[in-house]
């Protein structure tokens, strides 16, 4: 079993900058792409930023130039750096790992439980 825990979301006034983290723990050989995907209240979950495992990384182009994402390979971690944030950005973020090989020649999606970015004077 994998999980994702996500943490590092809160209220922040526009402007500001916030840094999400993103563990993927459990039976882990390897992980092609993990991202990051945010819904806002009443809209459909969209996709922030991705990174595969070679390093190559997508951007939504609302978020580009603002947003970094990055991951630690060794550490199953993926992380996004939110900068100049706008009160549109407010959303639940979620987190999603792609393509989880644990063995017996099987790749599964995961995703995390979510945490709240508000953005707000």
């Amino acid at each position: 079993q994998v999980q994702l825990v996500e943490s590092g979301g809160g209220v922040v006034q526009p402007g500001g900058s916030l840094r999400l983290s993103c563990a993927a723990s459990g039976s882990i050989f390897s992980i092609y792409a993990m991202g990051w995907y945010r819904q806002a209240p009443g809209k459909q979950r969209e996709l922030v930023a991705g990174i595969r495992s070679g390093g190559s990384t997508n951007y939504a182009d609302s978020v580009k130039g603002r947003f970094i994402i990055s991951r630690d390979n060794a550490k199953n971690t993926v992380y996004l750096q939110m900068n100049s944030l706008k009160a549109e950005d407010t959303a639940v973020y979620y987190c999603k790992a792609e393509r989880v090989y644990s063995g017996y020649g099987l790749e599964y999606d995961y995703w995390g439980q979510g945490t709240q970015v508000t953005v707000s004077s």
